[in-house]
């Protein structure tokens, strides 16, 4: 069992939490996710993206939104207590390259947060990082702070105007890629459709382009298959061929559909949980 350290809103819809592990601390690299049990009676494993680690202090940190049944559950936890269980490090660590020109991250929602630890890789590795962070409104907002800290640039967008520039990340992204030094490689993270005119926007240029995939997911090891998905015209499974992809190879449409799967099964999953917590 882990035990939390530290929990806390990073914004009005998304959660901080940071916990011991020491030996995935050690262990872990960019752009890997782990996989978390509530409890030990929780059959539902929810796969996350590190956000954070030390392994000088044995810790990983994790920022998630309780949007079904087992993250409202998580995000009812407080420092002290402890998880249930915790898998990984998992998946295909990031590539971090060197480059000439710079590298350009784009970060929607909660995205933004896994884009941390591949900023951090990319500057050690010596490149200049440009972050595009968007976000409906500055409430929403996160690792922004931290960001500026690490990237050459930050350039906010938000939906509604109220912080950086009014407009969508693809709008900057078109932009640095029109000017003078485009960017060498585009990285992006955050909701399907987002990363989905990521890609579109950045194939118009030819600018190589990854994107991180969260898609349904059970033991994160290969076996059940659920989180296949089309890339290039192949079958690939995100918990151990990813969850880095070539955004200009991912079947977008096909992804997004699958992710509505259990739609309905994780409504009424909810709904008994919020019966259940105001009981």
């Amino acid at each position: 069992m882990n035990k939390i350290i530290e929990m806390k809103h990073l914004s009005e819809a998304v959660y901080y939490m940071k916990f011991e592990a020491p030996d995935i601390a050690k262990n872990r690299k960019a752009g890997q996710f782990l996989i978390v049990m509530v409890d030990q009676d929780l059959n539902e494993r929810i796969p996350l993206t590190i956000a954070d680690a030390n392994a000088e202090e044995g810790w990983v940190a994790i920022a998630f939104q309780p949007i079904g049944a087992s993250t409202m559950k998580l995000a009812k936890l407080k420092a002290g207590d402890y998880l249930g269980g915790v898998l990984g490090p998992l998946g295909t660590p990031s590539v971090i390259e060197k480059y000439d020109r710079p590298v350009v991250c784009v970060g929607g929602g909660f995205g933004t947060a896994p884009l941390y630890p591949i900023v951090q890789a990319l500057k050690a590795a010596g490149n200049k990082v440009i972050l595009i962070e968007g976000a409906r409104n500055k409430d929403l907002l996160i690792f922004v702070d931290e960001m500026k800290a690490v990237c050459d640039e930050v350039i906010i967008c938000t939906d509604d105007g109220s912080e950086g520039r009014k407009c969508l990340v693809t709008e900057v992204l078109d932009e640095l890629c029109q000017s003078q030094v485009p960017p060498a490689e585009v990285i992006a993270i955050g909701p399907p459709i987002m990363m989905k005119f990521c890609a579109a926007t950045t194939k118009k240029y030819n600018i190589k382009t990854t994107v991180s995939l969260n898609t349904i997911m059970i033991d994160g090891t290969g076996m059940c298959g659920g989180c296949r998905v089309s890339v290039g015209g192949k079958t690939k499974f995100v918990c151990v061929d990813g969850p880095d992809f070539d955004a200009h190879e991912v079947d977008w449409d096909n992804m997004m559909m699958r992710m509505k799967s259990f739609a309905k099964e994780e409504q009424e999953a909810k709904h008994r949980c919020n019966i259940g917590l105001s009981n």
